[in-house]
């Protein structure tokens, strides 16, 4: 193997794609059929729907995430954290989104493919769930979740 970066990376993303069969193309259609979904949905989509008005630039940017995170390809240069910290989202979300996450990946990709876009969708959600709790002051345990704290409403008057 060489010792230019750019050739061990691209010789990581064949090895990738002949052992899984993702390619640029079905991260497409996994991204798009996800985020259809992630819109209808009552529970997360409104969260989606409140910060994103232009969903093409969205999408891309979700193209390329994946493609860094499943292909390795490098072409994702965000910082995703960041972005969620502010959100006000807690373990059923993240349940949510993995359950949808999971219902497309198995519908648009093979077998092979699906397993290894959900171990590491797995990864994402615990990691930014851990990084919300942590955000909002929660030290959560092994195997722990993060809850929001209920807004308490005032009693009629």
């Amino acid at each position: 193997m060489s010792d230019d970066p750019a050739t061990r990376r691209q010789s990581i993303v064949r090895r990738i794609e002949a052992e899984t069969g993702i390619d640029e193309p079905m991260i497409a259609r996994l991204v798009d059929a996800f985020y259809d979904r992630v819109r209808l949905d009552p529970l997360i989509g409104p969260v989606f729907a409140e910060r994103i008005s232009d969903w093409g630039p969205h999408l891309e940017q979700m193209k390329l995430f994946w493609s860094s995170v499943a292909l390795m390809s490098g072409v994702y240069h965000g910082r995703p954290m960041p972005k969620h910290l502010p959100l006000p989202v807690d373990a059923r979300h993240f349940d949510r989104w993995l359950e949808l996450f999971e219902a497309t990946a198995a519908e648009v990709c093979p077998p092979a493919a699906a397993s290894h876009f959900i171990e590491r969708a797995r990864r994402i959600a615990e990691s930014l769930e851990l990084g919300i709790a942590g955000a909002n002051g929660v030290l959560l345990g092994k195997g722990q979740r993060y809850l929001r704290p209920t807004q308490m409403s005032s009693p009629p008057g």
